[in-house]
């Protein structure tokens, strides 16, 4: 196994190998493609192999295609492959195996030494029916992204994520039909590298730029708008963002509707709720921050928590928001402040026959303990008296409500200051 290792495999031998019915019997179930393929040479093992259409392949030493005729033959069918953590690092031995899978719409090649390779136009062609390319941490360059992309005609989805790009290279061809990009774990820092983005990719929807050191947005709002015209979701987790006014450009994006806005240093000195009402506040058209939907009266409340954090703020540092908010709701007063700590102790009034004594209680103690302390006001043991609680608000509206479970705590009757405890002793 380790000199096979060292020499490498191909994809034929993993296949053979993995896909064995020993290794991988034949199953039936929802999504589960299971073709058996037989070779003009009748070889026996080909007539045994079962072959789903997603072939995960990861993690297997594989270096090089092998004999095409039999990937041919072996993955006709296969729509997504998965050959991550391999040691591929020869853009010409993938396009060997990707000229062979006719319906391939999937290929995930992270994690393989793709660092400083270069792409030739040619051996790009065979990615051309790509939807979803991902090329985590292989270290490509972009001028390999831009071979790719100028030749993948209906790519949907890319993924460069943990690649150490420091800056983007634009591209003299865009690339419209992107709509997602995951570009997380990187080193970008100046927005100038992010605006290139939209320029190299127009019809973005999704923009995945977590775990960046974005430290600003410098950007004025007629050219955010047309930079990223049909972005919906941003996902800026982990940036440098440390001022509100970056906050309120994301407002500038003219179909923006969702924003991941966690671990920015902006957002550091705020509660949890706070961080939200004000990013809530701040972004009247996003209906979904930090993968919580934004419902009308959390918006409505995060609002006048918003008109309400700013009244002490001099009248020249204000926000524009605040304004905007103003002139919906008004200025609004503080709210009162309310203590909804829960009682400890109330005074409350025994009544034992004729006798009337007062008495504090505390609400953390069950009715058994209650029965223990009446035993010197009353002179009776616990089993020998009934003990009924009256709420004195409602006057005897209602019957005195017996305390009769020793377990229960004091504070679940909801004893106010006032009320009554009614002793009675027990008849034979």
């Amino acid at each position: 196994m380790e000199s096979e290792e060292t020499e490498g495999r191909t994809l034929v031998q993993v296949i053979s190998e993995k896909y064995s019915p020993e290794n991988f019997p034949y199953c039936r179930g929802p999504g589960v493609g299971v073709v058996i393929r037989s070779s003009p040479q009748g070889s026996p093992v080909k007539d045994r192999l079962n072959l789903p259409s997603i072939l995960v392949l990861d993690s297997c030493g594989i270096t090089e295609a092998g004999d095409e005729e039999e990937v041919a033959t072996f993955c006709a069918h296969v729509v997504e492959l998965d050959l991550s953590h391999n040691q591929l690092k020869d853009w010409g031995e993938i396009s060997k195996i990707l000229s062979n899978i006719p319906n391939l719409d999937f290929l995930n090649l992270s994690m393989n030494p793709l660092r400083g390779l270069s792409l030739e136009p040619g051996a790009a062609e065979s990615f051309s029916g790509l939807r979803c390319l991902v090329l985590n941490n292989t270290h490509v360059t972009w001028d390999v992204v831009h071979t790719l992309t100028r030749e993948i005609l209906e790519l949907e989805q890319l993924f460069l994520c943990l690649n150490e790009y420091e800056s983007v290279s634009v591209s003299s061809i865009p690339c419209p039909s992107l709509r997602l990009l995951h570009i997380t774990d990187n080193h970008l820092q100046d927005w100038a590298e992010v605006r290139k983005l939209g320029l190299i990719y127009p019809g973005l929807v999704s923009l995945i730029l977590a775990n960046n050191s974005i430290s600003s947005i410098h950007e004025p709002e007629d050219s955010l708008q047309r930079l990223f015209p049909n972005l919906r979701s941003i996902n800026l987790h982990n940036s440098g963002l440390c001022c509100w006014e970056d906050i309120e450009k994301l407002n500038f994006f003219p179909n923006l509707q969702e924003v991941r806005l966690m671990g920015i240093p902006l957002l550091q000195p705020y509660t949890d709720q706070e961080r939200r009402y004000l990013m809530v506040a701040q972004l009247p058209r996003v209906t979904v921050l930090n993968g919580s939907v934004v419902t009308d009266g959390e918006r409505e409340d995060a609002e006048r928590f918003f008109i309400r954090y700013h009244l002490d703020c001099p009248e020249d540092e204000l926000p524009q928001r605040y304004h905007t908010l103003v002139a919906r709701y008004g200025r609004l007063a503080p709210l009162a402040e309310v203590d909804l700590r829960p009682l400890c102790h109330v005074q409350v009034e025994v009544r034992f026959g004729d006798q009337t004594e007062p008495l504090e209680l505390r609400l953390d103690q069950t009715v058994a303990d209650l029965k223990k302390h009446l035993r010197a006001v009353v002179q009776l043991p616990p089993k020998k008296i009934r003990v009924y609680y009256i709420d004195r608000q409602l006057g005897y509206a209602l019957e005195p409500q017996e305390m009769k479970y020793g377990a229960r705590a004091l504070h679940s009757y909801s004893i106010r200051d006032g009320d009554e405890i009614l002793v009675v002793p027990k008849t034979k």
